[in-house]
């Protein structure tokens, strides 16, 4: 049964029909062309899909879309500056060397956005635990902890809600 919601996506309104049974996953990437939001376990258990709903990190495989009526999701696309320049959290992967395939990187800085969204400081081993429902098979998470810890303790505006 097809059921017409309205929710913000990066900051722009959007109102489609959708399937009860289809997945934000599924609305983000295949009907609104966010390919950040990436396929992964498609069980909640690898955080590769993961998105802010509410500025609360969530497995957007498991969440069904009519549960996002009338909230604001962020995904990566939504965290470019207004010249398509990269967020301060963006930049400290690169500069961190944290990206190597690529593929686990969208969800890693969707939950970076929120610990950074705390204000709160995180000691290394704290963020290793924030972190836990990630799965990365290529950086050994040294260095994506590097740039986590990076940005946790510098003051960084964080663009979307």
């Amino acid at each position: 049964m097809l059921k017409l919601i309205q929710m913000t996506v990066n900051d722009k309104p959007v109102e489609l029909a959708v399937d009860e049974r289809e997945s934000l996953l599924d609305t983000l990437r295949n009907r609104l062309g966010l390919t950040s939001v990436k396929r992964g376990c498609e069980v909640g258990e690898c955080g590769a899909c993961t998105v802010l709903v509410e500025g609360e990190a969530i497995d957007s495989c498991i969440y069904l879309t009519v549960w996002a009526e009338g909230k604001h999701i962020l995904t990566v696309e939504g965290l470019r500056g207004p010249n398509g320049e990269l967020s301060p959290i963006q930049q400290a992967f690169i500069e961190e060397a944290a990206v190597q395939c690529g593929f686990c990187t969208p969800g890693l800085i969707m939950t970076a956005v929120e610990i950074v969204g705390t204000g709160k400081k995180y000691s290394r081993e704290e963020l290793r635990k924030l972190i836990s429902g990630h799965l990365c098979r290529c950086t050994g998470y040294q260095n994506i902890l590097n740039a986590m810890e990076r940005i946790v303790n510098e003051t960084y505006r964080v663009v979307g809600k």
